[in-house]
């Protein structure tokens, strides 16, 4: 595994400048947001202020421009191969997007003794909203079969033991797990499903943190939070390809959109290409392959997920900037304040999974373009004092 690499980008996240002796390592959660999208935001509260597609002032007609820009803009990002027909619908965060396509897409789809294959042991998010649709259409006489998605021993997905069957009608699906990290190898579901069966992925953890092609892995449905990719928390978007299936449309009223969230989208897409998406995959990577085999010599901590990752040279090196671990005596919730009182800020609890997911809480470090090998070191050390 290659060393991380020497991005010259802290010193654009005012908050990390103004908080030295702190690590930030709770990216996962939400990203710290640079100067740039702060300074579009601002820009555009104070210059062009209005609301959308509701006005034939200037103000309003360019910010009604603007919107339009952002969702061909974020089409580019997908590398959208069809954008003349898909769809791009704004909303508040991943957990309200799937939510809309459980609740008012999927429902049309669906008929008595159809069947859905949703993942159990990954984000409540990309489970509960499926669960919810089928308990909706119970009510009304519809019975539809819900089937976990497998996994294996890495907690990938077990695409061999894919249960599906002739009136399979979805599959839901997570890019990069928020607890283990690993790449889900989403790109396999497509061979394993056929060409006709709509996915939906939970891009939560992985937009903005590596590249990601729609062309290439052929899903339905793109879901992700702006907040945890540099844009301001309570905007995000579906991305809906609409050719398996019926156009998706949310359903009920457009009502005034975030204008100054889907502001901030823009600028930080334009600030994560000017990066590159690539170099900010392998820096974060790096770094998690730097915890792990710092972690891997430590006898009181165990690492979650899959354990043929855990040294720097490890061909299934798969955590995208994501670590999980428990001390063996010291519970999580308190190891985390250890570590806060270092300056340490990580994640200590149990990180939202779904029903069958981790039963015990555990510490999560996550690591996005601002972080050092440095820290990691200093993170390392901090928890080689507690090794028995």
């Amino acid at each position: 595994m290659t060393a991380a690499l020497d991005l010259d980008v802290r010193s654009q996240f005012p908050q990390l400048v103004d908080s030295p002796g702190v690590a930030y390592l709770d990216s996962a959660a939400t990203a710290q947001k640079p100067q740039a999208v702060l300074d579009a935001v601002m820009t555009y509260l104070t210059s062009e202020n209005a609301n959308v597609a509701r006005g034939t002032y200037p103000w309003a007609n360019r910010t009604t421009t603007r919107i339009g820009q952002a969702g061909d803009q974020l089409r580019r990002f997908l590398d959208d191969p069809s954008p003349e027909t898909s769809g791009v619908h704004f909303v508040s965060g991943t957990s309200e997007g799937l939510r809309t396509v459980a609740l008012d897409w999927l429902p049309t789809v669906l008929r008595d003794g159809d069947e859905i294959i949703v993942p159990f042991a990954d984000h409540s998010a990309n489970l509960v909203p499926w669960l919810d649709a089928a308990e909706l259409l119970r009510r009304q006489g519809t019975h539809v079969v819900v089937r976990p998605m497998p996994y294996d021993s890495a907690q990938d997905y077990d695409v061999a033991r894919l249960p599906v069957g002739p009136r399979t009608r979805l599959i839901a699906a997570t890019h990069v797990h928020h607890v283990y990290g690993n790449d889900m190898n989403v790109h396999r579901l497509r061979a394993a499903a056929g060409p006709d069966i709509p996915i939906c992925l939970d891009a939560a953890q992985s937009f903005g943190h590596l590249p990601l092609s729609v062309r290439d892995l052929d899903v339905d449905f793109v879901v992700f939070s702006g907040h945890k990719a540099m844009a301001l928390p309570g905007i995000g978007a579906v991305w809906a390809r609409n050719r398996r299936g019926p156009t998706f449309a949310p359903a009920g009223w457009s009502g005034t959109p975030n204008t100054a969230g889907i502001v901030s989208l823009a600028a930080a897409m334009d600030w994560l290409s000017s990066v590159g998406l690539s170099r900010i995959s392998s820096s974060i990577v790096a770094l998690g392959a730097r915890l792990t085999a710092g972690l891997a010599t430590l006898r009181s901590y165990e690492v979650l997920g899959c354990q043929d990752s855990l040294t720097a040279e490890s061909t299934v090196q798969r955590r995208h900037g994501i670590v999980t671990f428990r001390h063996r005596e010291i519970g999580s919730n308190d190891l985390g304040f250890i570590l806060a009182a270092e300056g340490l800020l990580v994640r200590a609890d149990g990180h939202c999974q779904g029903t069958d997911g981790e039963k015990t809480s555990s510490v999560r470090v996550s690591l996005h373009v601002y972080n050092t090998a440095e820290e990691v070191d200093r993170l390392l050390a901090t928890l080689s004092a507690l090794d028995s």
